[in-house]
């Protein structure tokens, strides 16, 4: 049996509601087949007042064993660092956080909020949020950039807004059943497995990014949504477009651009209003070039590329 506590911080309930719907496994299914007990949650959690500081405490203190803490939402320290304006149980969640943290034998941080901080970190951060072991892109965290789990392995990040159920339940999974040690973390302590290619692989409308075919409306079942519309698909580490959202679409493939959202930058509050969906660029060049790649050799090759671009892009179909 493998015990998973499962706590959320500042946060919309957006992940919740992601590993709640997701359907293979179910949340059942874990339970089920995997010897997984989930001992509280937010939304499926009993235990109230007193009988829930209890299950706390005895977590604390090892007399119910602490396999996985799952955390969602961002660690707020407001005000001045006292974490007051989010309390738990009668304390500030922070603190149950650090105890629980050392308690446990592995630690995941699951969205956006719990991994980089996510919106409530945007400046000015009035709420003094950040994420487990990282504030955006810069390491260190409410844990701190040396915290290891009992476990031996640092925070376990798994992003997104909202992270994809699949990537949740597999992760669970994992260290239930003793993998956890196969699955490769990268420099941001993300699982290679989900995030060592970018959103781009597998979407369906690549050949029309390589003939620079593109389309300048929302839902057009035709065309690039990059040069246009901004889609951070060719730089967003993500497997959106091989794991598919309710095992059917993602993004892309219903028109909507990538808004890049397993980045630590997101939701990238430093553009320009109204330049969120629109690709930036230099001299009209886009900045998020391939790397390695010459900008003026690159402006050749896009020009070449849409003239020779064959009549079936402009052709109106259904993306499968």
């Amino acid at each position: 049996m493998t015990n998973v506590l499962w706590l959320q911080g500042g946060a919309c309930s957006g992940d919740t509601m992601s590993f709640l719907n997701g359907e293979d496994p179910t949340a059942c299914d874990l339970i089920a087949d995997f010897g997984i007990k989930i001992l509280w949650h937010p939304s499926l959690g009993l235990e109230m007042g007193t009988n829930l500081q209890t299950l706390l405490w005895e977590c604390i203190l090892g007399k119910t064993p602490l396999d996985i803490l799952v955390f969602e939402g961002t660690v707020v320290n407001a005000p001045n660092g006292t974490g007051e304006w989010n309390r738990f149980a009668d304390r500030p969640m922070k603190q149950w956080l650090e105890d629980l943290a050392k308690a446990a034998n592995f630690v995941v941080a699951i969205g956006d909020c719990a991994t980089w901080g996510g919106i409530p970190a945007m400046s000015p951060n009035p709420s003094e949020s950040q994420g487990l072991q990282f504030l955006k892109r810069k390491k260190g965290g409410f844990l701190g950039e040396d915290f290891i789990s009992k476990g031996g392995l640092p925070v376990i990040n798994i992003p997104g807004c909202p992270a994809h159920p699949d990537w949740i339940s597999q992760i669970l999974v994992a260290i239930a059943t003793g993998r956890i040690s196969d699955i490769a973390l990268d420099e941001l302590h993300r699982p290679q497995t989900f995030f060592n290619t970018f959103a781009e692989t597998g979407c369906t409308r690549n050949i029309h990014f390589a003939y620079r075919a593109t389309t300048t409306e929302f839902g057009d079942r035709k065309g690039c949504l990059f040069y246009d519309l901004g889609c951070r698909g060719p730089m967003t580490h993500s497997s959106c477009n091989r794991i598919l959202w309710n095992g059917v679409s993602s993004k892309t493939r219903a028109g909507m651009p990538c808004i890049g959202c397993t980045e630590p930058e997101f939701p990238f509050h430093d553009l320009k209003p109204g330049t969120v969906f629109k690709t930036q660029t230099i001299m009209g060049v886009p900045k998020e070039i391939p790397p390695g790649v010459n900008p003026k050799d690159y402006a050749v090759f896009t020009v070449v590329a849409k003239d020779s671009a064959p009549k079936w892009t402009d052709e109106d179909f259904f993306l499968v």
